[in-house]
């Protein structure tokens, strides 16, 4: 018996795209891009709001962690540093958590601090920014947002 070794070759084309098909796709997310990026940049003060609005939420409830933790609030002269770094004076937080509540306190969408008062004048404390004025009252963009508004 001889032994006969059959060589098969399959060859399987190499398949790939063709440069119609790449441009298909390409003029598809360009009209998709057209419609859609229009929609979005034309409300970048909406946007602004709606993220304010969810870093006071954010604010709000490290805050009831550290009450709960430290059985009050911190004080206005502690601010908001004291869910980042152990506030110093009254009143003390003898169940401070290490690592701190937040990882660092946001700065609001224009830039500038979130203001914090305890006891507030809406209730326990608020948070709250000036909106895109920096001053208070306004609507819109330039209205306060804070964590009394729904």
């Amino acid at each position: 018996m001889t032994a006969v070794s059959v060589r098969r070759s399959v060859r399987f084309p190499a398949r790939g795209f063709t440069l119609i098909e790449v441009l298909v796709v390409v003029v598809i997310l360009a009209i998709l891009a057209a419609v859609v990026v229009p929609k979005v940049m034309e409300h970048p003060g909406e946007a602004r709001v709606a993220r304010a609005k969810a870093d006071i939420q954010a604010i709000v409830t490290s805050l009831n962690t550290y009450k709960l933790d430290n059985f009050t609030y911190p004080a206005t002269e502690q601010g908001l540093e004291a869910l980042v770094s152990k506030p110093s004076g009254a009143p003390e937080a003898p169940n401070w958590r290490k690592g701190g509540y937040l990882d660092g306190v946001p700065k609001d969408p224009w830039g500038r601090n979130y203001l914090y008062l305890h006891p507030g004048a809406h209730g326990d404390m608020d948070v709250y920014t000036l909106g895109a004025d920096g001053k208070p009252g306004g609507d819109g963009e330039a209205g306060d947002i804070g964590n009394w508004k729904s």
